[in-house]
C-alpha cells in the first residue's frame, strides 16, 4: 500500500446513499467494519439516526473534509464505542466461526483485493481492503457477508439474518491515517476484557 492508493481530490468521486453515504474511488484502501445483526440495542441506534438526520439536513452534499471527519467522529466513532462494549450474542467469539471469518476475509486476497490490518471481534469485523482490478468494495463485502453467514447458521443451527445488513466504509486519506487505523485496528482486542478476546 503506497501512496497512491490514498483519497485524491483530483480523482472522480462516486457518493450514493442507503441509510449511510458511501464514498467511492478507484485503486484507495477503506477501512471497513461490519457488525452483527444484534450487536447494538435499538434505544441507541434510534437516538443516532436521529441525530444522524439533523446532521445531514444542515451538511447537505458534496461534503468537505472537515465534515467528513465531524461524521464519521459523531456516528461512526459512536457505533465504535458500542460494538467494543459487546452487545448481542458475540458469536464471532466462538473458536469456530472465528476462524470462518478470518477464512473468508483471506480467501481472496491478492486476487479480488490487498486485505491489510484486520480483526474479528466477538460481535463485528474491522478490515482495511483495497480493491483490485475491476473488483468493487460493495461486491466484496456481499461475498463475504452472504457466504459467511451461510456457513454461520450451519455452524449455529439457527437461521435469519447473522449481518446487519449495513456496512461502514471510509477512503483512507493518507499515510498518516492509514498508520492511526492499523494501531486502531491492532489494539482493539485489547478493549475487552481477557475472557471475552477473540481466540483460535
Amino acid at each position: 500500500m503506497h501512496m497512491a492508493d490514498f483519497f485524491d481530490p483530483d480523482v472522480k468521486l462516486n457518493v450514493h446513499r442507503r441509510k449511510l453515504p458511501h464514498w467511492r474511488q478507484e485503486a484507495v484502501i477503506y477501512f471497513v467494519t461490519f457488525r452483527l445483526a444484534d450487536s447494538l440495542p435499538i434505544e441507541k441506534l434510534a437516538g443516532l439516526k436521529e441525530e444522524k438526520t439533523r446532521w445531514l439536513a444542515l451538511n447537505p452534499l458534496p461534503h468537505n473534509q472537515h465534515q467528513v471527519r465531524e461524521f464519521h467522529r459523531s456516528f461512526s466513532g459512536r457505533i465504535n464505542e458500542w460494538l467494543d462494549a459487546g452487545y448481542g450474542s458475540c458469536i464471532l467469539a466462538h473458536p469456530e466461526i472465528y476462524r470462518l471469518v478470518e477464512g473468508v476475509l483471506n480467501f481472496f486476497n491478492g486476487q479480488r483485493y490487498k486485505l491489510g490490518e484486520n480483526v474479528v471481534m466477538p460481535n463485528h469485523v474491522h478490515a482495511l481492503v483495497q480493491p483490485l482490478g475491476d473488483h468493487e468494495l460493495d461486491r466484496i463485502l456481499h461475498s463475504w457477508k452472504s457466504y459467511s453467514a451461510k456457513e454461520i447458521n450451519k455452524i449455529t443451527g439457527c437461521e435469519g439474518s447473522v449481518w446487519h445488513r449495513e456496512s461502514y466504509d471510509r477512503i483512507v486519506r493518507s499515510p498518516t491515517q492509514l498508520a492511526r487505523i492499523e494501531e486502531y485496528i491492532r489494539d482493539n482486542p485489547k478493549s475487552l476484557p481477557l475472557d471475552r478476546r477473540p481466540h483460535t
